[in-house]
């Protein structure tokens, strides 16, 4: 597939339990990096919301109007509120239903014997999704039109990333560079700021305080689709902290 400049998605974290507190979610870190890495698709919005169906549809129509995919994680098991595969058909008033597909693979997965109610909802979806196979627990996760739906279980998400892939159409990868200074940020948001105004078209410039060795100081990140420009900006910052007089931390 032909490569776009900018490719972007959003992520849609779905259950109670994240916002109770009961589970910490693995899920965000993993599929920004992984995205980002392996195909050039920047993250520019995480959502979590509650395993309510009118919420989840609200949030689905509105993210995949914005964004070139939506990935949702989270409520797609056998339970009573594993409500994303039936939302998600709502949102996009499609037909809901077993998929012949997943459901044999599930079948065959659990033998005939144990394939009950709750293992079969496993393998309801959106009429017109195509699968996204498992090779942990067999039940497929599933794309419907730019919006791909994984099990919130980050083991189980890993090991189905990869077949995304076939789905995804790439774009050029965020490069960035960090420089970390034992300094606080008001001694350079003058200065960040005025960097940040002449190289805004091509790259984004971000301070973050940190507390290390006993001292506080600031990572600056700057990311870009262009080393080229990345190397740029690395000179007019350091220009800038030697000019500061400001201590390095090497890493």
């Amino acid at each position: 597939m032909k490569k776009k400049k900018k490719v972007n998605a959003s992520i849609l974290i779905i259950g109670n339990e994240i916002l109770s507190g009961r589970t910490q979610d693995k899920n965000i870190a993993f599929l920004s990096n992984w995205l980002n890495q392996n195909c050039g698709i920047m993250v520019a919005e995480v959502r979590i919301i509650p395993d309510v169906e009118k919420i989840i549809i609200e949030n689905i129509r509105s993210l995949s109007k914005r964004f070139n995919y939506v990935f949702t994680t989270g409520g797609i098991g056998p339970t009573h509120d594993d409500i994303t595969a039936k939302s998600i058909a709502r949102a996009f008033k499609v037909g809901y239903g077993y998929h012949k597909e997943a459901y044999k693979i599930l079948e065959s997965y659990y033998g005939k014997k144990k394939f009950n109610d709750g293992r079969k909802k496993m393998a309801k979806m959106p009429k017109i999704a195509k699968l996204i196979y498992n090779p942990s627990s067999a039940a497929p996760g599933f794309i419907t039109k730019n919006v791909l739906s994984l099990p919130g279980v980050p083991s189980i998400l890993n090991s189905m990333i990869e077949n995304c892939k076939k789905y995804l159409v790439k774009g050029l990868k965020i490069h960035s560079n960090t420089i970390n200074l034992f300094t606080v940020e008001s001694n350079i948001s003058k200065q960040l700021e005025a960097i940040q105004q002449k190289h805004k078209k091509f790259v984004d410039i971000g301070s973050y305080p940190f507390f290390r060795l006993g001292k506080i100081g600031v990572s600056i990140v700057s990311r870009s689709v262009s080393k080229k420009k990345l190397e740029i900006v690395k000179k007019d910052l350091l220009k800038m902290i030697r000019f500061k007089k400001i201590k390095i931390l090497k890493t």
